[in-house]
């Protein structure tokens, strides 16, 4: 999988702006597409796993993995081209009684595509190195150490109100890192912002194998942490900024 896409790739591929811009020139990770008939236009796919069902354990079970990426997943991408079908009706009749409506299932599904294709790329079976190099430099001048870095994003991700993610991002008008919580998948974010690593604690995410116990799931996930993948978003991220 190349991160080398250019910022008009982004948008032709992912088809509206404000994803493109999340996305941080990694669009490839959302936009697996498929030729839709007519127009020339794309729909979204879901993108396979880049690892065995069975690759996280002990970490995360299998039966998690399954049923989070090809049921859950693989829903907010069904909603996604749904929506957008909607839409395009909606523009051919003229009739807009419905946009609020599709508007915020356009935020949601989409959010949540999104926001799925990072969080599987941002673990990686037995975890990686540390990170090095430019990221590591932004994360000791923002944060003060990679240590206050992953203590601010398990508190930040373990106090998520309900259903929602932890999300480290690039913001690229100050050009700094900054730790969000996201509650749902679209509430509580700053537009812009392109997501390097996130942390899913909606309840299907863990709660098979963890129960309630959020905080134990995500000390576990920083273990796993697949570092190599946010140096890359991370350098593609200035790139585009």
């Amino acid at each position: 999988m190349t991160l080398s896409m250019t910022r008009r790739d982004v948008f032709k591929t992912a088809g509206f702006g404000t994803l493109a811009l999340a996305l941080g020139g990694c669009a490839e990770l959302v936009a697996q597409t498929e030729q839709a008939t007519g127009g020339g236009k794309t729909n979204y796919a879901l993108p396979p796993l880049p690892y065995d069902y069975k690759a996280l354990e002990p970490v995360l079970s299998e039966d998690i993995l399954r049923v989070h990426h090809d049921k859950h997943h693989a829903g907010y991408v069904k909603g996604l081209n749904g929506t957008l079908e909607k839409l395009d009706e909606a523009r051919r009749s003229g009739d807009m009684s419905r946009i609020k409506a599709y508007s915020r299932a356009l935020a949601f599904h989409g959010s949540g595509h999104v926001l799925h294709a990072v969080y599987w790329e941002s673990m990686k079976p037995q975890g990686s190195r540390p990170p090095a190099g430019a990221l590591r430099q932004a994360i000791d001048r923002d944060f003060g150490s990679l240590k206050a870095l992953q203590t601010q994003f398990s508190a930040a991700t373990k106090a998520v109100e309900a259903s929602g993610w932890g999300v480290l991002a690039y913001e690229p008008m100050a050009g700094r890192l900054l730790v969000f919580q996201a509650e749902k998948h679209q509430n509580l974010t700053m537009w812009g912002v392109a997501p390097l690593m996130v942390c899913d604690v909606w309840e299907h995410a863990y709660y098979l194998q963890y129960k309630n116990n959020r905080g134990d799931y995500v000390d576990k996930f920083m273990d796993i942490v697949n570092w190599e993948f946010v140096e890359s978003r991370f350098a593609q991220a200035m790139k585009m900024a």
